[in-house]
């Protein structure tokens, strides 16, 4: 007999005389992997359990639900999943023998792409619910608590925005003075080492109704800075107001008009769909923060074109040029992938020579590792690790020290910076610069939710130190 049909065992009999909580008192877990729009994912999962009675906690051991809200983008993401569900299983079974229930669910983009396998290799999990499913999370639990195992993995006919309950002003205020709003979801992209239009589908974008109602009540319940979160959020095009379609620069325009708002951001973008009215907007917005993450990958034309990108690192400059021409001091972030199939030294070294015309305020930088199901998965001449880890370690060196010598630059500046949090040490409050950098400041400077003006003294690794200005 092995370990999965032992722990099935122990926990049926456990559950012959057991019974689930009552709605009041029912607990729930979430564990947030991977990006942004995880988090919040997780966050409009919370508030339609909030509106099935549960409560959430930050303690697994008190759970009666367990939420694993995954990512599929990096290498072994499944495999991280069913190594915490191991775990997870030993304390149903703990939790069952004491006569205590343990729901173990997986949503996100691994639950998306592996479905009943899940399951399968891990007989503790109840049910599985992609992520274009959570509205429905309700009535899977109660069929669950019905004693079915539920996989939901269909992509809904219906919009679950209009479904989600909204989380109560409460809710709002304790998750602090910043907040992510998604607005589009899905890639039409296919870039060829990426799973997103697999596990997310085909871009869909929100309307802006829906959107701006969102945004008005974060901001009545003391949110003071939005960042728009898709897949391909500068993709976004939503049917407006008056039934015409909209882009995101007409939405920014539009979301700087709501009382209280004093801030905006917007995560991940491509390339191609920064259009001029989207630049204007980082022109003629003082409240759009000049920070902009835009992805390139690659500083070759021929491992671009293999990875489906569509663009050139000629075309990727032309652009910023462009956009710097609109924003003079707006600071540059991007994502590379070294070591996709094919790659020569002098491909890698096109690279290196992009970054060092760009002068990236920050970066993420990855090994490349095959998706299963991607084309780039099933191409020749893969690069061997070794040359994949050399490499990576020239580029992140290459980006440390640009990102360093972008924070010196701002040494002796006064700039903005909106108090977010307590600091980690006693005496402290943390802010966030435009530029996204944590600002450290004296507690006394201001209070949480305060855009106070101040003057950087010095930096840290990742954060800047200043005082009232």
């Amino acid at each position: 007999m092995d370990l999965n049909t032992i722990e099935r065992d122990d926990i049926d009999a456990a559950a012959e005389g057991m019974a689930a909580p009552a709605a009041a008192t029912r607990k729930v877990f979430i564990k947030t992997y991977g990006c942004q729009m995880n988090v919040y994912d997780s966050q409009r999962m919370a508030d339609a359990l909030a509106a099935d009675g549960y409560s959430a906690t930050d303690a697994i051991g008190e759970a009666d639900l367990v939420l694993l809200n995954t990512c599929h983008i990096r290498e072994k993401a499944a495999e991280k999943v069913y190594s915490e569900l191991g775990r997870i299983r030993d304390m149903k079974v703990e939790r069952a023998l004491a006569g205590r229930e343990m729901l173990v669910g997986v949503a996100g983009c691994v639950a998306q792409a592996e479905g009943a396998e899940i399951i399968r290799r891990s007989p503790a999990v109840d049910l599985v619910i992609g992520p274009q499913t959570y509205h429905r999370l309700p009535d899977v639990l109660a069929r669950v608590r019905g004693g079915e195992k539920i996989v939901e993995t269909d992509y809904a006919i219906e919009d679950k925005f209009e479904h989600l309950p909204q989380p109560k002003r409460a809710e709002v205020v304790k998750r602090g003075v910043t907040a992510f709003l998604t607005v589009q979801e899905g890639c039409d992209k296919f870039c060829t080492f990426c799973v997103v239009p697999y596990t997310r589908g085909s871009e869909v974008s929100r309307p802006v109704a829906q959107i701006v109602a969102e945004a008005e009540r974060l901001a009545e319940a003391g949110v003071r800075e939005v960042t728009l979160l898709g897949q391909n959020v500068n993709a976004w095009h939503g049917r407006g107001e008056n039934g015409e379609e909209w882009g995101l620069g007409r939405l920014l325009f539009r979301l700087t008009e709501i009382p209280g708002l004093a801030r905006l951001r917007y995560t991940t973008s491509h390339p191609r769909d920064m259009d001029d009215e989207l630049i204007a907007a980082h022109r003629d917005l003082p409240a759009l923060m000049p920070y902009l993450h835009l992805p390139v990958q690659s500083g070759s034309d021929r491992i671009l074109k293999a990875m489906n990108r569509r663009h050139t690192a000629k075309d990727y400059l032309a652009l910023l040029d462009r956009i710097r021409t609109a924003r003079p001091d707006i600071a540059l972030s991007g994502d590379f992938i070294v070591g996709f199939p094919g790659e020569t030294e002098a491909d890698f070294e096109a690279t290196m020579e992009l970054v060092r015309q760009v002068n990236y305020a920050s970066a993420f930088s990855f090994k490349y590792s095959p998706r299963p199901g991607t084309p780039g998965a099933e191409m020749p001449d893969h690069v061997p690790e070794t040359v994949k880890d050399e490499r990576l370690q020239r580029l992140q060196a290459l980006l440390l020290k640009q990102q360093q010598d972008f924070g010196l630059s701002l040494v002796g500046s006064t700039i903005d910076t909106l108090i977010e949090k307590p600091g980690r040490q006693a005496g402290q409050k943390v802010g966030r610069s435009p530029w996204l950098q944590p600002v450290i400041v004296d507690e006394k400077a201001g209070e949480i939710g305060d855009i106070i003006q101040v003057r950087i003294t010095k930096t840290g690794y990742n954060s800047l130190f200043a005082e009232l200005a």
